[in-house]
């Protein structure tokens, strides 16, 4: 069938009984992201298949990771410096309208991720079967990147499942799994992996039909009156999330929807013209270029085992407590230790509390919970891969411990601290092998927070840092590596803005005003909620131990609180009263007239600690930075990070305005050195490669 045509991309078999099976395998890469030379290829190949009209067409992954990661983001950017988004998204869809009109049936047969573009590709196919496993998810999070679907995913996925239930997978960017796309009908069977295959054969001669109430229910969420119901109603839920100066592609994928029609042309035709526009906007090259930094940050461990299998916690509060639930969530053997159980059991119902969240059978969870164990004698360091002490923030109770377990340590075995604050190369002291001992500074709630600061210090072996990489990497976060300064880089650029907004609440600004102000310049939270939610003895901690060094002082009234026994959301009082877990944020007066300056003097501290941190070589370089701000603090993702912040308003006026609050404020606000470092003259996006996320 397919004499004379030759394909790197995709290998094409034609069975006995008729039916063609069409395997993509791209060239050179572990992944499947799909290029313009693989949608090239799948184009003359259904040209091929419309003329030969065979008894039917399996799509499916040649790749053991799975059926596509999405598109080629590398290109994508490419096309958006070139101003060819348009036409790229034109001919892909066009591709793909091609493959749907074949007048055969065709089945995609999907197993690992499909993601984004490839995604879309399946639902161009008029039946889906997924491998009923684990690995397999599938989603469209483009939105993530600042764009919506543009393939005929906005378009096809609304019609087959219901608006109701396709516009909030878009819009969100969530994933999902096997069985919950059977549950919704974007997959039409499930299949043992290792029948994959021979089940999506049997799918082609017995097609699975919707269910009648499915397919009306579908339909009816797409009429004209549908559509001018429902819109408003999720631009206005949209509108409660995120801000559309901020996010403008949730707000572009319900516009496209609503204006869609029942004409699939028109739709197609809004959806790539929208692609297009949100291609050129600063969010989206934020949000791609924050994509790549994530990848980068996933990478470095590349080729590295981390030979860690039992870890060994010290310290089970909060922190500690959480991060041996993870690591033992993650497979690692792990034993708790503390002064007595009373201490350690909170830290194992807690535990369980996050497995019957995240598996779905007593079987799993039981296995899971078997991993951590209590051990309140410490017989667990000796054959400890690696030791992770979580103790209170004191110099000395931390050296003392450490002289305690360091004797008992295997040859190879590594001692970290989760420390936030506390320089290493004062920890380090009295070591008897300060070269495999470092910093892994976690965030709380731990197994929400992606980020992992692997704190260096100067006799630090190279190849502990690397192994430290890779244990990061298989509990699923992003590591960064860093300077073993005070507060390392996140604590160090969050507490100037916690420090100024406590300090403008003491000045009389509302709590309220305050947050919101914040969250209108995009952090996720406002820092008086902030404050609150870490705990205001916390925050006082930290910032007596970074005070000093950032040239600031506590404000005043915090001590106060504390005395009173205010701590914040864990006490149900702090700044604001606390119920349910939630803040009761008074009213602000109508009349209340908001200082001019507000947003700069919690923000511009920030980015100014940034360029210190950048000048000083905290991280390794501008880019590292601005990811480790925004994964650790949630800056502002659509603004790129700090650095890209500045770039973006202008060095010089960013710097300007700081001389100006110097002027007015105080000399906390004077520029500090740095703000002549040739990176932040630097910008663009990260060049690498990869699919959607």
């Amino acid at each position: 069938m397919f004499e004379g045509l030759r394909f790197n991309h995709w290998t094409a078999s034609e069975g006995d009984d008729g039916i063609v099976t069409l395997s993509l395998d791209r060239a050179g890469s572990s992944v499947n992201a799909i290029s313009r030379a693989v949608l090239d290829e799948l184009e003359q190949i259904v040209e091929r298949l419309a003329i030969e009209k065979p008894a039917g067409v399996i799509i499916h992954s040649a790749k053991p990771a799975g059926f596509a990661v999405g598109a080629d983001i590398k290109a994508f950017v490419e096309y958006a410096k070139n101003d060819s988004v348009l036409e790229n998204i034109e001919h892909g869809q066009r591709v793909y309208e091609a493959l749907a009109r074949l007048p055969c049936p065709t089945v995609a047969a999907v197993h690992g991720a499909c993601m984004g573009g490839g995604t879309e590709l399946i639902l161009a196919c008029r039946q889906r079967i997924a491998a009923d496993d684990d690995t397999t998810r599938i989603g469209l999070p483009e939105v993530m990147l600042g764009i919506h679907p543009g393939w005929g995913g906005s378009a096809r996925l609304p019609r087959l499942i219901g608006a109701t239930e396709a516009l909030p997978l878009m819009l969100t960017g969530k994933s999902l799994s096997a069985r919950r796309a059977l549950a919704l009908g974007v997959v039409d069977r499930l299949a043992r992996p290792q029948e994959l295959l021979v089940e999506a054969r049997l799918l082609l001669r017995h097609p699975q039909p919707q269910p009648f109430v499915r397919r009306a229910r579908a339909w009816a969420s797409n009429t004209w009156l549908a559509r001018q119901i429902l819109a408003p109603m999720m631009l206005k839920q949209t509108a409660a999330k995120v801000r559309r100066e901020h996010y403008p592609a949730p707000f572009a994928l319900i516009d496209v929807w609503q204006r869609g029609g029942g004409s699939m042309q028109q739709r197609l035709r809004l959806e790539a013209r929208s692609v297009a526009r949100l291609a050129a906007t600063p969010t989206a090259q934020n949000l791609i270029r924050i994509f790549f930094l994530q990848e980068r940050l996933k990478g470095q461990s590349s080729g590295t085992e981390s030979g860690i299998h039992h870890v060994h916690v010290v310290g089970a509060g909060v922190m500690g407590g959480d991060i041996a639930a993870w690591a033992a969530f993650k497979g690692f053997e792990v034993t708790l230790q503390d002064r007595e159980m009373q201490y350690i059991q909170p830290a194992l119902d807690r535990a369980r509390q996050l497995y019957e969240k995240k598996l779905k059978t007593p079987e799993r969870v039981e296995q899971t919970a078997r991993r951590l164990r209590a051990d309140v004698e410490g017989s667990g360091v000796a054959g400890a891969d690696l030791v992770i002490e979580a103790i209170y923030e004191n110099t000395a109770a931390k050296r003392a411990l450490y002289a305690v377990i360091e004797p008992q340590l295997g040859a190879d075995g590594m001692l970290a601290s989760n420390t936030s604050s506390i320089p290493l190369d004062a920890l380090r002291t009295g070591l008897a092998a300060p070269q495999r001992f470092l910093g892994l500074h976690f965030f709380n709630p731990v197994a929400q927070m992606p980020l992992v600061e692997v704190v260096r210090h100067d006799r630090l072996d190279p190849a502990i840092e690397k192994r430290a990489l890779a244990f990061c990497k298989a509990l699923g976060k992003l590591p960064l590596a860093v300077r073993g300064t005070p507060g390392f880089l996140v604590n160090r650029i969050l507490m100037p803005y916690l420090l100024e907004a406590l300090r403008l609440y003491s000045e009389g600004v509302p709590g309220p005003v305050l947050d919101r102000e914040a969250k209108k310049f995009g952090m996720p939270m406002g820092p008086i909620e902030l404050a609150d939610t870490v705990g205001l003895d916390v925050c006082a901690s930290v910032g007596q131990e970074l005070a000093p060094f950032l040239g600031l002082e506590l404000p005043p009234g915090l001590e106060q609180k504390l005395a009173d026994g205010k701590r914040g959301r864990k006490d149900g009082q702090g700044l604001y009263v606390w119920q349910g877990g939630k803040p009761l944020k008074p009213e602000v007066e109508s009349d209340y007239v908001m200082p001019p300056d507000l947003q700069d003097r919690m923000i511009l501290p920030m980015v100014n600690e940034a360029v210190a941190c950048l000048a000083e070589g905290v991280v390794d370089d501008a880019d590292l930075l601005d990811a480790g701000v925004i994964f650790g603090t949630g800056f502002a993702p659509f603004r790129g990070g700090p650095l890209q912040y500045a770039r973006s308003e202008g060095v010089e006026r960013i710097r300007s305005r700081l001389l100006q609050l110097a002027q007015r404020h105080g000399m906390r606000f004077t520029p500090k050195d740095g703000w002549d470092h040739p990176a932040l003259a630097q910008g663009g996006l990260v060049q690498t490669t990869g699919g959607t996320p």
